[in-house]
């Protein structure tokens, strides 16, 4: 999503999607073979070039719609009409309607050729698999080879993603999306200091250990960083222990659910790491050094307190969303430094999978799966992906001649420079919803930044100060807490019931061992109770599912 005023760069949306997903799996399709497809009159261009048929061929298409514009209307589809020969004409339900309509579609049997911005929440992994065995998806692992070449690289490049979109049974049903922006390796908005309260305390170095970091939540609480007098700062607030995952890194854990260490499973809120993080919680709890309001404030209750600079660290997004800052002032606000402990002495910071499965598939009434899948293969380019961030020359902007004589992007005539994500949702589906494309590292810098006027200076400070604390405080720690993979059938009917309790207990447990409502002296009957929900076969069987991705090729 851009934060667009005048001068703001479009950036390639990266979100650091984390879908956890189990699937449903059958054994007994082991077949490796794509199906034959009638195409008798369908011509096709040369692989990787436009257009995609000689003649025009007409599908269908289902996506989940925003409500900005048709499809129809926008100018990616039509411009890709032109490129490749290839119409689509459209089903959009709303996006808060949309899982029904398809699974409605699904039943009924009344499907289109191409469903285009699904995710792994309405195309689940249970119907990836289910509908790929009867025939309904299409598999595509060996149209891929023959028909998507840029695709392809990505696959040979990034074995771990083709392991990820591959079920149990071999197939490969949806194509994913694949962020690799300066900010898709968060797996959730990061934490942030308070710039000024740091410059107030003469802070330069920020804290590298949990006891540093106690020790300057306690300066926040006693010294009056705010400079107004009063004792009203909140050395660290959040919602919901939401952001607990950057802390627990200091105890050698990156989430509280299974996680994947040195090859082995475990269940992390059963470990001795796990009792460590939350006896250091209570601590910062009952000593006022985390907003007493933890668990009961809003997203809104929370910026109201940034904004009144009553927060010392807080997560968000950008630091300034809570602050109300300008982009300029929200430089000063470092994001937080990965944490050591007595548990554990190595950095760790949680990283995102950076993949979204499930964005694209190709149902068996496609006339041509080859034409759909080179039609798509292009938004896996830098160019395409761009193309379909922000859509072509003349919809949302044109080239401009400033008066150094280069050329730059600027907005077309009768955009709001104040509102360009209205204009730019009515031009492209990459909007809101996750498209079938990678996003490429650099690519910002790559293509020229959408200004209002031809001599306007990008200012890219704000970007580069992005990137510069991501590379330094995340990239180099980054761990994934577990691997994007499929369960089988049996394995997910085994575990269903088993996460859901165990995720309610824990999640209830955690809350009352930070406030003290439950002493920690409790551990090990709490440790007794998680164990009678046989969360031995539920780490058991994400052992099985992890072994067998990390030995699939």
């Amino acid at each position: 999503m851009l934060m667009n005023k005048k001068k703001i760069l479009i950036g390639l949306v990266s979100c650091g999607i984390l879908l956890a997903a189990c699937g449903v799996g059958n054994e007994k399709n082991d077949e490796s073979t794509t199906p034959e497809k009638e195409t008798t009159g369908i011509k096709l261009g040369t692989v990787g070039e436009f257009p995609v048929v000689e003649e025009t061929l007409e599908m269908t298409m289902m996506g989940p719609g925003a409500g900005m514009a048709e499809w129809k209307d926008m100018a990616v589809f039509q411009s890709m009409a032109d490129k490749t020969n290839i119409e689509f004409s459209f089903t959009t339900p709303p996006m808060a309607d949309f899982a029904t309509k398809l699974n409605l579609a699904f039943a009924s049997g009344d499907l289109p050729d191409v469903l285009f911005g699904t995710d792994a929440n309405n195309l689940t992994p249970e119907m990836e698999m289910q509908y790929g065995e009867q025939g309904i998806l299409i598999p595509l692992e060996k149209l891929i080879e023959d028909n998507m070449p840029n695709f392809h690289k990505i696959l040979e490049e990034n074995p771990e993603i083709r392991k990820s979109i591959t079920t149990p049974s071999g197939h490969i049903y949806t194509l994913p999306f694949i962020p690799r922006g300066s900010t898709s390796i968060w797996p959730r908005w990061p934490l942030w200091y308070n710039g000024e309260w740091l410059d107030a305390l003469g802070v330069k170095e920020l804290p590298k250990t949990t006891d540093e970091f106690y020790d300057l939540l306690v300066r926040f609480r006693d010294e009056d960083p705010n400079g107004n007098g009063k004792k009203d700062e909140i050395p660290f607030t959040d919602e919901k222990m939401d952001s607990r995952l950057w802390l627990l890194g200091a105890f050698g854990l990156t989430d509280r659910t299974i996680e994947e260490i040195d090859g082995t499973v475990v269940y992390a809120p059963i470990t001795e790491n796990y009792k460590e993080f939350l006896i250091y919680m209570n601590k910062l709890y009952s000593e006022k050094l985390i907003d007493q309001e933890v668990y009961s404030q809003s997203g809104e209750q929370k910026k109201a307190k940034g904004q009144n600079n009553q927060l010392g660290v807080f997560p968000d997004w950008y630091s300034m969303f809570t602050t109300g800052k300008t982009e300029k002032e929200a430089i000063n606000d470092p994001m937080f430094f990965p944490l050591t402990s007595d548990i554990n002495k190595e950095r760790i910071a949680p990283a995102s999978t950076r993949l979204g499965r499930a964005t694209f598939a190709i149902t068996s009434k496609n006339p041509s799966p080859e034409a759909s899948l080179r039609w798509v293969d292009y938004f896996y380019t830098p160019e395409g992906s761009d193309f379909l961030n922000v859509g072509p020359e003349g919809a949302l902007w044109e080239y401009a001649e400033n008066d150094q004589g280069e050329r730059v992007r600027v907005f077309t005539e009768g955009v709001d420079i104040d509102n360009t994500e209205d204009w730019r949702s009515k031009v492209t589906p990459d909007y809101g919803i996750p498209v079938p494309k990678m996003s490429f590292p650099g690519s910002e810098k790559t293509y020229t930044p959408i200004i209002a006027n031809a001599n306007d200076k990008v200012d890219t400070s704000f970007n580069d100060f992005i990137e510069e604390q991501t590379n330094e405080k995340i990239e180099p720690f980054a761990k994934v807490t577990f691997p994007l993979l499929y369960l089988t059938t049996e394995e997910s009917e085994k575990v269903r019931d088993i996460a859901t309790d165990l995720k309610a207990y824990v999640e209830q447990m955690e809350a009352k061992f930070i406030t003290g409502l439950e002493p920690i002296e409790n551990w090990d009957k709490y440790v007794e109770t998680i164990e009678g929900m046989d969360v031995a076969t539920y780490v058991e069987v994400y052992q099985g599912a992890y072994d067998r991705w990390e030995n699939a090729e």
